[in-house]
């Protein structure tokens, strides 16, 4: 009987031992992941919803096998460069910036933690990776770049006439900066005037569209994060003046711009998503190219354009999503 009770003691210490380093172990493969996002905005907390829903889709669910911690900016530097500096303090397993001044400052943190932003319009000439081809060292990520050529030509079909062309932007912004470059040359290439009206704060945006309605035929904003945070603003003041806004993302439609010709940032979110997946599972970040959305969706906010008098054509609502 003694030996029996020894073996059964015997083999409950081996059980427990076994469970207790299963245990241990599974604690130690939960992987931190920090979540850094600009400001709070509709287009980009799209994108951050759907990086943690595809995430978890695919077997990495918070609170079991990763932990996430998200951490909104509210569009301050400072305090950008506080939550990138907490992530690599606590020697976080992987990094996701929202937006492109996100991504610079953690880039600017650290050079050993895998990096993967997503909405950043230009990450070369942002300084964010050297080729979006080969991006090198540890950071990739997913472009929302957007073409001024394709959303001027829906604006000069939706509203023929078109001479002159308000932009506004903030010019602290490079992925902005980027796109209104892209807008000058397709303007001088078609003989258009383009007139600019900068901003560097929320604070500024009703005197910089007071200041483009008087000679502008239409507004065009870029995926800025400063105007976009204004959006309603913009619209309302431009859509009295009789003037319509042109932008570069779909939740500036939804907040009252006339059109885009843009990106799905649902879709955006999967794609970052599925590159820490990548890196999640070992692979190097700077061996993973950037990704750039070739889908591009025609968004009309029917709204606006009654307010405005517009009429849109035909052709073109057969093929857009309407927002209002």
């Amino acid at each position: 009987m003694k030996k029996m009770l020894s073996v059964i003691l015997a083999i409950t210490m081996l059980m427990s031992s076994i469970l207790l380093l299963s245990g241990c172990s599974g604690a130690g493969n939960v992987k931190k992941i920090g979540i850094v996002q600009i400001l709070e905005h509709p287009s980009l907390n799209t994108i951050r919803e759907s990086i943690i829903k595809e995430l978890e889709a695919n077997g990495y669910k918070d609170g079991q096998n990763i932990r996430i911690d998200y951490q909104n900016a509210q569009n301050e530097l400072t305090n950008l460069k506080t939550i990138s500096q907490k992530f690599v303090r606590n020697k976080y397993d992987l990094i996701i910036a929202i937006a492109t001044p996100s991504a610079q400052t953690v880039k600017n943190e650290t050079n050993e933690i895998p990096i993967i932003f997503s909405a950043c319009t230009d990450p070369v000439g942002a300084g964010i990776v050297t080729s979006l081809e080969k991006p090198g060292g540890n950071v990739t990520g997913t472009s929302d770049a957007v073409s001024a050529e394709m959303i001027m030509e829906l604006a000069r079909k939706i509203t023929p006439g078109i001479k002159t062309i308000g932009a506004l932007y903030n010019l602290s912004e490079p992925n902005s900066v980027s796109v209104i470059n892209d807008l000058k040359n397709y303007a001088g290439n078609n003989g258009l005037t383009v007139v600019e009206a900068t901003v560097t704060s929320t604070a500024d945006i009703q005197q910089a569209v007071n200041s483009l309605t008087g000679k502008s035929d239409a507004i065009f904003v870029p995926i800025d994060n400063t105007v976009a945070s204004a959006m309603k603003v913009v619209a309302e003041t431009a859509t009295k003046a009789g003037i319509p806004v042109y932008v570069g993302a779909d939740s500036m439609v939804k907040d009252g711009g006339l059109a885009t010709y843009g990106i799905n940032y649902e879709i955006l979110g999967k794609e970052t998503a599925k590159m820490a997946i990548e890196v999640l599972n070992g692979k190097n970040p700077g061996d993973i190219p950037v990704k750039l959305m070739t889908d591009m969706d025609i968004y009309i906010n029917q709204d606006t354009a009654s307010k405005l008098g517009i009429n849109i054509p035909q052709d073109i609502l057969s093929e857009a999503t309407i927002l209002n």
